[in-house]
């Protein structure tokens, strides 16, 4: 039995956006509270921002988040193609993903180094599926 038959490359990928719609959902809820609904339905024609730490660290997640988030989808794809049963593929995938969720509320309370440490991890997921696509 295949201890990863859950986690298909393509399953991953669709559990990846519902991430990135929570990333999104974060920073609209933290900048709504803070600058008003007004604001937010608004054309947000003013260079008014957020000044809140917790919607300063919500896009500040928002924006990391994303900055590997096209790296996670190209080499799920391209596993999803060359290899779709590379259990340490999957496993890359799942360390990535599973660091990428931790490190949400990590960021959101602010807490130094472990968080740095998620982070590390969830690249250590990225190196993973490299090299599954590689090798």
């Amino acid at each position: 039995m295949d201890i990863f038959a859950f986690a298909s490359f393509p399953v991953l990928v669709a559990w990846s956006v519902g991430l990135l719609i929570v990333h999104i959902m974060l920073q609209a809820r933290f900048s709504t509270h803070e600058l008003g609904t007004r604001w937010n339905t608004g054309p947000r024609d003013s260079q008014r921002k957020p000044q809140g730490i917790f919607a300063g660290r919500a896009e500040r997640a928002s924006r990391n988040f994303r900055e590997t988030y096209p790296a996670f989808v190209g080499l799920a794809l391209a596993l999803a193609v060359a290899d779709p049963s590379s259990l340490w593929g999957r496993a890359g995938a799942l360390i990535w993903f599973a660091a990428r969720i931790f490190y949400i509320p990590l960021y959101l309370a602010g807490v130094p180094y472990i968080r740095s440490g998620v982070w590390c991890i969830s690249l250590a997921g990225l190196a993973i599926m490299f090299c599954s696509v590689l090798f």
